[in-house]
């Protein structure tokens, strides 16, 4: 057999500090290791049978050729309705609603169709790791707002004052991760003040929407006229229905901005997987299944944090997503990236060190704890946790 000969021609890479995802790191590590997997974000439990049972139905109907580019009219529909119900705002199905291969692709299509090099886009960190390099990549400049921490409030001030002439998007993420804060109303009435008589767009990455705790209320952009004037609205059915590995999304905007969206959309993915489209558009006929959501991962969130009671990590505020930061200062001085690993090779138990998410490591020592799991494996991973 021959081996693949080696390029010799010389790569100018766009993203040159980019490595392989951290997500990918410690899920591999954790695999190596046979650590309970509290890293990446994704459940361990199905999806519910129902969902499954309706995509082996479409495929089987014989839906499997390209659908629409903008995604089955049903399905368009439902999310249109659905919004409606919950925001009190009705996208017009036809122009203003699309449905993408995931809310990563969603919002990477989005700054594809707005950045040219040198726009500028600002970004809040600690910021979810895909956003920059789909910054970068299109030529444009990252501006960063760093959170306050321990409650990662936003300094508005500073968000004004990173505005310039060049700003042309802002990219926000509520319920957040890896914060696992929520924008409140107040938030996004002082974006609406800060961004009103401007031309900045923004990308409002909503994709826990319905995971939200203590009777917190999710305040999309939607519900904002001033926002959502302006605003690609990105949202996950993986999230939402425990199928992560479906990648499957929608993004909803007004049809200025969707019509540059769709120019991308159209020679990159082009359309989204279709029978899945019409498993989803029956299944949102039921609002219970995600309109419960947020109490099912109260509850884990609890359980979770009643196992690490009488241990000496901190536990930070987890007001949405389906993340729980532990602070580990009376725990060790290490790196949060060091303590991620041995954690992991040593204990048996993997995270993700929030330090990643920062151009340069903060001061505060802080690891992430996915607690989208069963019973069964977060009571394990507190166990050991308790021991440090």
């Amino acid at each position: 057999k021959r081996k693949m000969p080696t390029y010799n021609g010389t790569i100018n890479s766009k993203l040159p500090r980019v490595g392989t995802t951290i997500f990918t790191v410690m899920s591999r590590l954790a695999a190596e290791h046979n650590a309970i997997n509290l890293s990446q974000g994704f459940p361990d439990f199905d999806c519910a049978p129902e969902l499954r049972a309706l995509v082996t139905k479409y495929i089987n109907s014989g839906l499997n050729q390209y659908p629409p580019m903008a995604g089955v009219a049903p399905l368009r529909e439902a999310i249109a309705a659905k919004n409606e119900t919950l925001y009190g705002i009705r996208y017009d199905v036809e122009q203003e609603i699309t449905v993408v291969p995931g809310a990563t692709y969603g919002i990477y299509t989005a700054v594809a169709a707005m950045i040219r090099p040198g726009d500028e886009v600002i970004l809040f960190e600690p910021t979810y790791d895909s956003y920059a390099p789909a910054v970068e990549v299109h030529g444009g400049v990252p501006v960063y707002v760093q959170l306050r921490y321990p409650d990662y409030s936003i300094d508005w001030q500073a968000v004004q004052a990173a505005i310039t002439p060049r700003t042309k998007l802002l990219i926000i993420n509520t319920p957040n991760n890896p914060t696992a804060t929520v924008m409140s109303s107040e938030d996004m009435r002082m974006l609406e003040g800060l961004l009103r008589g401007t031309d900045i767009a923004v990308i409002s990455d909503e994709v826990y929407e319905h995971i939200v705790f203590d009777g917190h209320q999710h305040q999309s952009v939607t519900r904002f006229p001033g926002l959502a004037e302006r605003s690609f609205l990105v949202s996950s059915f993986g999230k939402t229905y425990s199928v992560t590995g479906w990648k499957m999304g929608y993004v909803a905007a007004p049809k200025e901005l969707m019509a540059e969206f769709r120019k991308v959309h159209q020679f990159n993915a082009f359309v989204a997987n279709g029978p899945f489209q019409y498993a989803f558009a029956e299944f949102m006929n039921n609002p219970d299944a995600y309109l419960q959501l947020g109490a099912f991962y109260q509850k884990k969130r609890d359980f979770f944090l009643e196992g690490l009671k009488g241990s000496r990590f901190k536990p930070l505020p987890s007001r949405g997503t389906f993340f729980q930061n532990l602070a580990y200062d009376a725990i060790s001085d290490e790196k949060d990236t060091d303590l991620a690993v041995r954690l992991t090779r040593e204990h048996g138990v993997a995270s993700i060190p929030v330090s990643v998410f920062y151009r340069q490591p903060p001061a505060h020592r802080v690891l992430r704890f996915c607690f989208a799991k069963s019973e069964t494996t977060l009571a394990k991973g507190a166990e050991i946790l308790s021991r440090l």
